[in-house]
């Protein structure tokens, strides 16, 4: 399994949490630093594994510009800059010191994450293809499912409901909504053949079938805990 670690660096508790919760929600790990000394230590400890940096500008000891600065003389780590400020002018700053993405506070977590992803979908392409959800691995082109390292055996169907979930990491999911989105509209039957598929894929996760939440009412929720 290839590691996915983010190192993100905001001198606020809060917003750290808030994004590590999101992140982690996606499979990544985490690392967290509160000032820029704190993020360059951690940096040149862990610079072969981590694959991006979420730099706050405003910190203490060491602003983000700093941290960016040096992080640049030798490393082309994809990093994206959190700042409470929207001036132009300060975003083309940034682009001109190599910053790869911009987003100005307050934001929307599932934007950040959208757009984490899509930097390291660019940047490490062969990673993509594996994502790790609590000790379940896909292998999206492989389409292998992969539990405790050992790969275990799935339908098509199986396969594609599993995926359909943990792409919704977090979300309840309705039966309809399931049905449309995996059997594509061409399924006219009962929808509690979703109940039977969801049975056969937990049994098949072992201890990670819990993962799979049945959301009284409405459907699934694919949740990690």
């Amino acid at each position: 399994m290839i590691d996915m670690t983010i190192l993100v660096v905001d001198d606020e508790v809060r917003m750290r949490k808030l994004i590590k919760d999101f992140l982690m929600k996606k499979g990544y790990e985490i690392l967290e630093a509160q000032d820029g000394e704190e993020a360059l230590e951690i940096f040149e400890k862990n610079e072969n594994k981590i694959k991006l940096i979420l730099l706050d500008v405003m910190m203490p000891k060491l602003d983000g510009w700093s941290v960016l600065r040096q992080i640049r003389q030798n490393s082309k780590v994809p990093i994206i800059m959190l700042t409470a400020r929207g001036e132009e002018q300060d975003e083309l700053f940034g682009f001109e010191l190599g910053v790869d993405e911009y987003i100005s506070k307050p934001f929307s977590p599932k934007i950040l994450v959208a757009r984490v992803d899509a930097i390291l979908k660019r940047t490490n392409p062969e990673a993509n293809k594996l994502k790790d959800y609590g000790g379940i691995v896909i292998d999206s082109e492989g389409r292998t499912v992969t539990v405790d390292n050992k790969q275990i055996e799935m339908s098509l169907r199986e396969y594609e409901l599993l995926k359909y979930l943990v792409d919704n990491v977090g979300i309840a999911l309705s039966r309809d909504k399931i049905l449309n989105n995996v059997w594509n509209y061409d399924y006219y039957g009962d929808s509690r053949t979703i109940d039977s598929h969801i049975k056969k894929i937990r049994h098949k996760l072992g201890k990670r079938g819990k993962y799979i939440q049945t959301i009284r009412g409405i459907g699934y929720k694919f949740e990690i805990k």
